[in-house]
């Protein structure tokens, strides 16, 4: 029996899976992050090997793994323990993780483009020998047989790939307020009726190929939209993905017995093991104990909680076991409403973007000449009054408007990713461009763990530098924010050798062989388990380094700021950008670092309610709050303000509310974020600007019925193609002021327990 046999109970199975009606079963899987295309086809394939999976499903992204599978064939367990061969160890999420909503709407959506795609090509051809027509190169029958084939071609354009423009267009005018759907779908309608009625008559002009780019060119920048917001929602399920769906629950009779962490009762009597998460909210019974609750408070340091004081569901408990009464679980622990608070301050914000109100503002007046060509006419020679309000509506077609914030945002994106910054949210880079107040955390963001060599203690008479080096191959394997800095230590002499059997416990330590040495690095508990000796007094609170003979040195780490903190905030500052410190840290240790980094405002003992409301009032002065931070705890912060950025070494809580994501750890990717939305800003008026030039300059020759119409889609065209071509000025040279030296910080293969 494998390690988790558990999951075989039916109670606890009954949570991660559901069945299908084939008689298959399903499941949503946590995985550790995935370095590469080629680790992520290898997983696929393994996964795909096993007796009777169906299908495997891999979001990179959002770090996920759907499985549809005979669980007759392949048990629950055997499906898991396959993963953690595969170097991949996966966790079961919750039934109602596996969302259908989502991924159907994403596949109907791709679906809808691809047609449209399509669809597109073959009208534009078609069109190509209609306007070569034109000038009398191809005869009538020829022409007539092309006009046919537009129409028939356009026919799964509009009524499948447009058909969400009149359903949203729809559901506009029952709610009384119009958008932009309606526009579209008025004139993508009239158009094709138009084109269909001339079509059938054998006379008059046909606009098939301005409706299918139309159509094509709105669909595509709808799809990238919808991918980013559906990145961001599956990440933004990282607070129940980080409760654990496993407790071990004390019976009457003093037995363990392994449940479901949502079963648990108020008076329950939980079991947690040293390096596990706290599965509920309670009260400790047991001794005391030693926890991680940088989760909800921000803390650098882990914190000593006794008996009768409360336990945080989410948190790490670094020493134990302990022995807990439960309070609260489920949906009802304080991990949970910190996700439900970050949700609330992200939904808070206005979700109607600049751009969609102003492509909304511009169709609508198109619509309005329209309506005043037609009238014209109509008192002048009512035949061509219609005729000429299509003219009207194709030549105004609003594609280079429409076209103008999807080219210039993904030119933006492609910058600012060779840049190390992604993007989760397109409208975040208009508001970057007018943030003037940041409000930073510290611990983890604007300071970060660093070992000084004078803070070496060798234990049995060996060099620092040697007990360095043998950390540092130890550490070197872990992310973990102290792993790092003792490699990063060492690595400014040499690069460590590299350990083997290398072994991570969650909030303990290391342990590894370097050169055929058995070593352990961690807390002092966790390094001399070994050997059993006692732990030195000179070795509490940092990091001990210990062999099967005991202790072999200390490593006392402090915070320091990071490299590029200093210059980040002065480059801000000198952009007309105010710092300030909210941390839910000590006064002493906050205000040490805000003195460094020259930052007058500063607040500590900041809870994560505390942090929000800081902000709002910010929010209410005027101000527009670029947010910084790292922790779960930063969550709602993050999600309260204009802007969030979080660094990729950020807890995923964090990251699903982050607008930004700087990649290679450097907090100077804000400096290069801002200077390109500034530039993107001016990118997108004048490409604005140069379509309203176009149509003020086109409409009134086609009002008056003197531009053909293959001339105007010729000049439609040509109008789409400058706003392309304008689109490229965005530069990764716009982003100045980020250093160029020391380059990003080399990757380390991050284990996650």
């Amino acid at each position: 029996m494998n390690a988790y046999a558990a999951w075989l109970h039916p109670q606890l199975a009954a949570q991660v899976l559901r069945r299908r009606r084939d008689g298959c079963s399903e499941i949503a899987l946590r995985v550790g992050p995935l370095q590469d295309a080629r680790q992520v086809l290898w997983l696929e394939q393994r996964i795909r090997g096993l007796p009777g999976v169906r299908r495997v499903a891999i979001d990179h992204a959002a770090q996920r793994v759907r499985v549809v599978w005979d669980a007759r064939c392949t048990p629950l367990p055997n499906l898991l323990e396959s993963f953690a061969a595969a170097n991949c160890p996966a966790r079961p999420l919750r039934q109602d993780s596996i969302d259908d909503a989502r991924e159907g709407e994403m596949h109907d959506a791709l679906k809808r483009l691809l047609v449209a795609g399509m669809c597109a090509m073959q009208v534009m051809a078609y069109a190509l020998v209609i306007y070569i027509g034109a000038v009398d190169f191809v005869d009538f029958s020829t022409r007539n047989l092309f006009r046919w084939l537009g129409l028939i071609t356009s026919l799964p354009l509009v009524f499948y790939s447009a058909r969400p423009f009149f359903t949203d267009a729809v559901h506009e005018l029952r709610e009384h307020r119009p958008g932009i759907n309606l526009p579209v779908a008025l004139a993508v309608a009239l158009v094709f009726v138009a084109s269909t009625l001339n079509t059938l008559r054998g006379s008059g002009e046909i606009y098939f190929d301005s409706i299918s780019m139309f159509v094509f060119l709105l669909l595509a920048a709808r799809y990238l939209e919808l991918r980013s917001r559906h990145r961001s929602g599956a990440l933004g399920e990282a607070a129940i993905d980080a409760a654990p769906l496993l407790a071990q629950r004390r019976r009457a009779d003093g037995e363990l017995e392994t449940v479901a962490a949502m079963a648990l009762l108020p008076g329950d009597l939980v079991h947690v093991a040293e390096g596990r998460t706290v599965p509920a909210d309670g009260v400790l019974e047991s001794g005391s104990v030693q926890v991680d609750e940088a989760l909800l408070s921000g803390e650098s340091r882990p914190v000593m909680r006794q008996p009768g004081e409360r336990l945080i569901a989410g948190s790490l408990l670094l020493s134990g076991p302990a022995g807990m009464r439960v309070e609260r679980s489920g949906a009802a622990t304080t991990l949970a409403q910190l996700g439900a608070m970050a949700t609330g301050a992200r939904q808070a914000r206005t979700l109607a973007s600049d751009s969609d109100r102003e492509i909304s503002r511009f169709v609508g007046r198109v619509l309005l000449l329209t309506a005043l060509t037609a009238a014209g006419w109509l008192l002048v020679d009512p035949s061509r009054a219609f005729a000429a309000a299509i003219a009207v509506l194709v030549v105004a077609c609003p594609c280079a408007f429409a076209l103008t914030g999807p080219a210039t945002l993904i030119r933006a994106f492609g910058v600012l990713a060779g840049r190390g910054v992604l993007v989760t949210d397109a409208a975040a880079l208009a508001r970057l461009a007018r943030v003037d107040l940041a409000m930073f955390d510290k611990t983890g963001t604007l300071g970060v763990p660093q070992l000084d060599r004078r803070a070496i203690e060798p234990l049995r008479g060996d060099s620092p530098e040697q007990m360095l080096q043998l950390a540092a191959a130890l550490a070197h394997e872990s992310s973990h924010p102290l792993a790092q800095a003792l490699a990063d230590a060492a690595r400014r002499d040499s690069l460590p050798a590299r350990a083997q059997a290398v072994q991570v416990s969650a909030g303990a330590g290391i342990s590894g062989e370097v050169d055929g040495r058995a070593l352990r690095l961690g807390r002092a508990e966790f390094a001399l388990a070994a050997s059993g000796q006692p732990v030195p007094l000179t070795a509490a609170g940092a990091l001990v380094l210990a062999d099967a003979r005991g202790a072999l040195a200390a490593f006392h780490l402090d915070e320091q700021p990071r490299a590029d903190a200093r210059r980040t905030l002065d480059a801000l500052r000198a952009d007309g950008v105010a710092a300030t410190i909210a941390s839910g840290d000590t006064p002493a240790r906050v205000a040490a670092l805000a003195g460094s980094l020259g930052v007058d405002d500063w607040h500590a003992r900041q809870s994560p309610a505390d942090k929000l409301a800081r902000l709002q009032a910010a929010r209410a002065r005027g101000h527009v709050v670029l947010a910084v931070g790292d922790g779960s705890n930063d969550a709602p912060l993050l999600a309260g303000a204009d802007v969030s950025a979080v660094l990729a070494s950020g807890t995923e809580l964090a990251q699903s509310h982050a607008d930004l994501l700087l990649l290679d750890g450097r907090l100077d990717g804000l400096v290069s974020a801002r200077a390109i939305a500034r530039q993107v800003q001016q990118v997108m008026r004048q490409s604005r600007r140069w379509a309203l030039l176009y149509n003020l300059c086109a409409v009134p020759f086609a009002a008056l019925g003197i531009v053909p119409p293959w001339l105007a889609a010729i000049g439609m065209s040509l109008s789409s193609l400058v706003v392309v071509l304008n689109a490229l000025r965005v530069r990764s040279d716009a982003a100045s002021g980020r250093p160029e030296a020391g380059g990003p910080i080399p990757g380390r293969r991050e284990v996650r327990a």
